[in-house]
């Protein structure tokens, strides 16, 4: 039996903020939370936080890349990298993102990510994100125009076929021709549809949440912005209680304003943090070639040629310390990272720091830099997932 007690800690528990905690783990589980010294530790492990926090695990629905790998790149090591630079940054589970492709390429990437799962050395693979390619090219932003096309029942069912219980979210733009079909029949078999890469009218994401429609991919990036005579998706997506929203918080995608807006608007309950990372995350400038095109990163900003956004390169961690310093309460902020997208994922044991939920744990310092990541109890860190790459 794998046991441990973690000490010393300030915990950010599903109950609030804990300080001075101490928190038990049995066989990669959560057993017990308690404020002060454990009584009894013997036959214990007894790691000591050293007065640093202690978050539930963060989870990321959407990343591409991450450390110089792009999953979309044909090979099963890209997957792997990027569930080890995942873990080194906080995030203990997420899922593996596509870009619009030809149908070929997005079953190869499906393929490598079923080889990886269950057997990832970092973050656990929970399934897989399909970002297009039924978008449409009026807000295609850095999706490859090539590639977009119509909404297909025939290619998806190949596409669901192919991926199994791993496809858990699509990201599509619903006022395309067969776009609501799309939304109820991917809502009829339990997968999560996302808006985004959009020009839907207010009237046609009301419908597409009507139909199904849960969720909005990167808010208020590519898509139809609001207008006073032609509020758009956003506003319809405000409107609905059941719609949640993802927000990449890197300084540059959402001015500070908009995260705060869309905190008061949706509260915690209703915002997920994402980082959309391309495969420049973790290595900073350069050039880098991601879904087709070329991509400049200058001072930590992905471009194309253009100056369109190429995705982020902001880690989960950096997410989270800077919607705290936008400010947004630490408490909500680590909900948006971590509960949040468990509960859109249906996953009610992962995203808390509570009895019987999984040990998925991140220590942070006080300048949010991971110290170690637990996942299932078991201890990661970069030093040793490179050691074994």
């Amino acid at each position: 039996m794998q046991t441990k007690w973690i000490t010393n800690v300030r915990i950010v528990a599903e109950t609030g903020i804990i300080d001075h905690g101490s928190l038990r783990i049995e066989n990669g589980q959560i057993v017990a939370i308690r404020q002060g010294v454990p009584f009894e530790t013997e036959g214990y492990e007894v790691v000591d936080g050293q007065g640093q926090l202690l978050i539930p695990g963060m989870i990321d629905v959407h990343i591409h890349g991450a450390n110089g790998y792009d999953m979309m790149d044909g090979t099963v090591r890209s997957i792997e990298e990027v569930s080890k630079k995942c873990a080194a940054a906080g995030c203990t589970s997420f899922l593996a993102t596509s870009v619009s492709s030809n149908l070929e390429d997005l079953l190869l990437m499906i393929d490598n990510v079923k080889s990886v799962t269950g057997h990832e050395q970092g973050a656990s693979i929970i399934g897989i994100h399909t970002e297009g390619p039924y978008l449409n090219v009026k807000r295609k932003g850095m999706q490859n125009e090539a590639y977009l096309r119509h909404p297909d029942l025939s290619e998806m069912e190949q596409v669901m076929h192919h991926a199994g219980s791993l496809l858990k979210m699509v990201t599509i733009a619903p006022e395309l021709p067969g776009g609501m079909e799309l939304v109820s029949y991917l809502r009829a078999r339990g997968i999560i549809v996302a808006i985004a890469h959009s020009d839907a009218t207010y009237e046609e994401a009301t419908e597409a949440f009507r139909l199904g429609a849960s969720h909005v991919t990167h808010c208020f990036n590519g898509m139809r912005p609001i207008h006073h005579r032609d509020p758009g998706l956003v506003v319809a997506a405000f409107e609905q209680p059941h719609v949640s929203l993802q927000a990449i918080v890197d300084k540059v995608h959402l001015h500070p304003a908009i995260v705060r807006l869309m905190h008061r608007i949706k509260g915690p309950e209703g915002m997920v943090l994402i980082t959309d990372a391309l495969q420049a995350m973790g290595l900073g400038d350069g050039q880098y070639l991601f879904g087709g095109h070329q991509v400049t990163v200058s001072g930590g900003i992905a471009q194309l040629k253009d100056g369109t956004l190429a995705s982020s390169t902001v880690t989960m961690n950096e997410a989270l310390k800077n919607t705290v310093e936008l400010g947004i309460s630490l408490e909500d902020a680590v909900t948006m990272a971590s509960r949040t997208p468990a509960e859109l994922l249906g996953l009610p044991h992962k995203g808390r720091i509570a009895d019987g939920c999984d040990a998925d744990l991140v220590l942070l310092d006080e300048h949010f830099q991971v110290v170690w990541t637990l996942i299932a109890g078991k201890p990661f860190t970069f030093r040793e997932a490179a050691q074994k790459a």
